[in-house]
């Protein structure tokens, strides 16, 4: 066990931290979160998909975001300390706001609904698969691009 909290932004150990609102963080949230929603938005505005057609834009959208949460992380946790409203901008808000998990689940029922189970399936399976394949993808990229090199090397 360790006695750092899930969250470090917020210590639910400190009183003070558990009973006041973090406006700051909250904002930080609130503004990534819509720039994120905009995304997906244009996303899947420019690639439309019926009931039992395969819905390419939320499968792009969410593995692109498990890339980019996977390079993120890495970047502030492990290369250099970030600012602590860029995890809160970048990682829960805009994000969050872009990766649309629910509605990864709401095409699958309409795949199913429209008589499109293998549709469906699929898309489940493939969905998760690629979505753990990037984040792994990302975290990789972002310690490879990242790592020192000694001086002189190419």
């Amino acid at each position: 066990m360790t006695d750092r909290p899930i969250d470090p932004d917020v210590d639910l150990h400190v009183p003070a931290q558990r009973a006041e609102l973090h406006w700051p963080v909250l904002g930080a949230i609130s503004a990534g979160g819509a720039l994120g929603a905009l995304a997906r938005f244009g996303l899947q505005s420019a690639l439309p998909a019926g009931p039992a057609d395969f819905p390419w834009a939320t499968f792009m959208i969410n593995v692109s975001g498990c890339l980019l949460i996977g390079a993120l992380m890495v970047v502030i946790t492990e290369v250099r300390p970030a600012h602590r409203l860029v995890r809160p901008f970048l990682g829960v808000g805009v994000l969050g706001g872009y990766t649309t998990f629910s509605t990864y689940a709401v095409d699958v029922q309409r795949a199913v609904a429209a008589g499109a189970p293998l549709t469906g399936l699929v898309y489940l399976v493939a969905t998760l698969a690629a979505a753990l394949v990037a984040v792994t993808a990302g975290m990789w990229l972002a310690r490879r691009l990242t790592r020192k090199r000694p001086v002189g090397a190419r």
